[in-house]
């Protein structure tokens, strides 16, 4: 029996030890708020100015010093769905909900173009600032120095379709040479975004039928560009990691 009590103890002390490093391990989650910003995108084009807009939410996790298995681990749920410009003419340009080489951009884009802290409040205030910061900021072409040494795009991915009811039809457009793909006199203006209280953006479905049943079309990788990032497609355009 008095075997049986010292494993009983060590056993509680273990199950009070994990409660204890849980609690620390969710801390820092009270410093990130649920926030909401807007996307925006200008094109310049021989009929004028042409802008679509996408309002998008994001809640971020950041685990604690102790959580398993990787402590300060950043999550990011994102619910919300690409920006769509008309361009007239059956063109369409959509900006997606990632970067060339961020599949988490759109979750990471409005704390990434506010200034960064140091010290240990630093996440809580980096935070503050971003929340305050009202007016509209313009998405760099890079984020830094190094990126723009890497060709690491700033910009959200930029694509469009030969058929809008083929999704293996997408095709990449070059954010520096929009008429390339939809003829002269159209370029890229700028990209911006902004903290709002706007209701998040929805109805995307509509212009790409194929978004909700997509796996039922049996495409494959190699149905699609050699050089296109596949992977979720449907969570290219729309994303609802909220739930």
């Amino acid at each position: 029996m008095q075997q049986f009590g010292q494993i009983t103890r060590r056993l509680s002390g273990w199950v009070m030890l994990c409660l204890a490093l849980a609690v620390a391990g969710c801390s820092l989650t009270d410093q990130t708020p649920v926030y909401r910003y807007r996307l925006t995108v200008e094109v310049d084009t021989p009929d004028g100015v042409k802008t679509g807009s996408s309002v998008i939410e994001v809640d971020t996790e950041v685990a604690g010093g102790y959580s398993i298995p990787t402590p300060g681990r950043v999550t990011n749920r994102v619910r919300g769905e690409a920006v769509t410009v008309d361009l007239g003419e059956g063109r369409v340009l959509f900006a997606l909900l990632r970067s060339e080489a961020d599949i988490d951009w759109a979750g990471r884009v409005m704390y990434r173009l506010s200034p960064q802290y140091a010290g240990e409040n630093a996440l809580r205030d980096g935070y503050r600032n971003m929340l305050r910061h009202r007016p509209e900021r313009t998405v760099p072409r890079h984020f830094s120095r190094a990126d723009q040494v890497n060709k690491r795009s700033a910009y959200p991915m930029l694509v469009t379709f030969g058929d809008l009811d083929d999704p293996a039809s997408v095709e990449r457009v070059d954010p520096d040479d929009l008429a390339a793909t939809f003829g002269e006199g159209v370029r890229l203006k700028r990209i911006t975004v902004q903290i709002t209280d706007d209701p998040v953006t929805s109805g995307i479905e509509q212009r790409l039928g194929w978004l909700g049943n997509i796996r039922e079309m049996n495409l494959s990788n190699e149905d699609f560009p050699e050089d296109f990032p596949v992977g979720d497609f449907s969570g290219l355009f729309q994303k609802d990691t909220m739930r």
